[in-house]
């Protein structure tokens, strides 16, 4: 699709647009550029609309990719329309479904649940709207153009290398047994299978040889998920773990896989002591380099997380865009990794960075913070 179609497209659109307006008002919905998705643009204008559709307001993560993908998409001269479905799927589908009736040129979906996408990724292709999809993978359909992300693998593997380097396993200088209790992501999040499996290829030798010991026995993906990425659900199992099985022993490492999740542990172990100086706390890893994750690395309570730049993301799913509405072809760097079940999704995985108080000055030479943020 040409970028002199998308402006006529939006402009043959432009009164549909604007009588959605209060729909999407009334589903709390948050838009960007004239409040219309392209309902106000100039019809000569180069480019056209982008609908972005991220899961939720409540992680700073996914407020920072919105902000991002808008801000280079009109760089680089496309309206946007910037939804939120806090992590309610019907919300999701019916802000996407809006969109399409807008008719915007192409989507971006950071999808809640990704299996449940499968009709109104139909709409989508039926109205010839391409779609890319961000950092989670959309499943179930054959219209998904591209896949932009980190490597989700990597970020696994890069928080059980830090437990056992940390715990002195991985040089030899200990042999352990050192108590590790396991935590993964909401089951509805292809993503966390690949977090979950990227830890396990590092621990798992480590477990079968008794020098990592769950006292909880809860192993198995099924049994440690955290619905919703919810840091409160997370502190609710802490808490019953800590209750039922480290009465009198210490707990020494936690895999976790996203710091909310983190900040949710450590108020858990908080309340039961840990943090003092007869009883520091455990190691715990951590995901996304969110802002008080990082003032809690600083203070020496949440040990690392994983560093995703979410600008470089968003500038991937943008020349992803870009080339799809121009005719080219997008830049791709795995074409063999994310099966959706119906295809193989061309990818391109951005590579993640472990960070704990050594580094996180990365952060500030980079320009993801500034100094006065961890203040």
């Amino acid at each position: 699709m040409s970028r002199a179609r998308a402006a006529t497209r939006v402009t043959a659109a432009t009164g549909a647009a604007l009588a959605l307006t209060l729909v999407l008002a009334a589903c709390g919905q948050d838009s960007n550029r004239g409040g219309g998705g392209g309902g106000d643009r100039d019809p000569e204008a180069e480019g056209g609309t982008i609908g972005i559709a991220m899961p939720t307001k409540s992680s700073e993560r996914w407020v920072a990719d919105g902000n991002n993908m808008v801000q280079q998409f009109e760089d680089a001269g496309y309206d946007t329309v910037l939804q939120y479905g806090e992590n309610r799927v019907e919300n999701q589908v019916s802000q996407i479904e809006n969109m399409i009736s807008q008719r915007v040129d192409l989507l971006v979906i950071a999808a809640i649940d990704g299996s449940a996408m499968t009709n109104v990724l139909q709409q989508a292709h039926d109205a010839g709207i391409p779609v890319v999809s961000y950092d989670r993978l959309l499943l179930g359909s054959e219209y998904v153009e591209y896949y932009a992300s980190f490597d989700n693998e990597r970020v696994g593997r890069l928080q059980g290398e830090y437990i056992v380097e940390a715990l002195g396993l991985a040089d030899g200088s200990e042999e352990g047994p050192f108590h590790i209790e396991l935590f993964a992501g909401s089951s509805d999040d292809n993503n966390t299978q690949y977090f979950f499996q990227g830890a396990m290829e590092v621990l798992q030798p480590y477990l079968d040889s008794g020098q990592l010991v769950v006292r909880s026995g809860q192993t198995k993906l099924s049994q440690i998920t955290t619905a919703a990425w919810d840091g409160g659900r997370a502190q609710s199992r802490m808490d019953d773990l800590l209750t039922a099985h480290y009465s009198g022993q210490r707990l020494d490492a936690v895999l976790s896989p996203y710091d909310g999740i983190s900040i949710g542990i450590l108020s858990s172990l908080k309340s039961i002591g840990y943090g003092s100086g007869s009883q520091p706390f455990p190691i715990i890893t951590g995901q996304d380099a969110e802002l008080a994750s990082i003032k809690s690395i600083i203070d020496g309570e949440q040990t690392q997380t994983v560093y995703k730049d979410t600008r470089e993301l968003a500038r991937q799913a943008v020349a992803m865009s870009d080339a799809l509405l121009t005719g080219g072809e997008a830049e791709v760097n795995d074409t063999e990794s994310y099966d959706n079940g119906v295809k193989v999704v061309p990818a391109f995985l951005l590579d993640p960075v472990s960070m704990d108080a050594s580094n996180y000055q990365i952060l500030i030479d980079e320009g993801y913070y500034k100094e006065s943020d961890l203040g």
